[in-house]
């Protein structure tokens, strides 16, 4: 099952960027996500692994995922090493005026179950699109409040330097 959502938001990539490879941040916007634990000496970037843990209904999904791509500022893209065979993707594309576009795609399937697990799958992929519909929204919020109170502090602090 592949499933994509988008939004642009009102700040520049970098400033995205700096919350979407946040590992210690991902839990505050990622909805559904009931566990997201760094395993291994790398937090970030290519190769840093994490045990991810999703509720869907009322099963708690997941197993453990590895950064197989990371372009600064524009990709990222994990995979299952074990557990929920699972594909995720961020991307971040500059847009005018500071904006970003920001695509989350997941591709997860049910591997071996069958009839089964095509079920499983489409039974579960309302619950999915909603999750990363509203992480992108609550993204969205996050980064453009901090734009917002970096942009007013700069501001302040030109005030004082005047």
């Amino acid at each position: 099952m592949r499933i994509a959502e988008q939004i642009d938001v009102s700040a520049p990539p970098d400033a995205v960027w700096e919350l979407v490879c946040d590992p210690a941040r991902m839990l505050e916007f990622m909805v559904g996500i009931t566990r997201w634990e760094v395993v291994g000496e790398r937090a970030r970037g290519l190769g840093a692994r994490y045990r991810i843990l999703t509720l869907v209904g009322s099963a708690e999904v997941g197993g453990l995922v590895e950064v197989v791509e990371y372009d600064e500022g524009r990709d990222l893209a994990w995979t299952s090493v074990t557990g929920l065979d699972m594909r995720m993707r961020w991307r971040l594309r500059e847009r005018p005026y500071g904006r970003t576009h920001v695509e989350l795609r997941i591709s997860y399937g049910v591997a071996g179950a069958g009839v089964g697990g095509w079920i499983a799958e489409r039974v579960a992929a309302p619950t999915v699109r909603g999750h990363l519909r509203r992480s992108l929204l609550t993204l969205k919020r996050i980064v453009e409040q901090e734009q917002l109170r970096r942009l007013a502090a700069a501001r302040r602090a030109g005030r004082q330097l005047a």
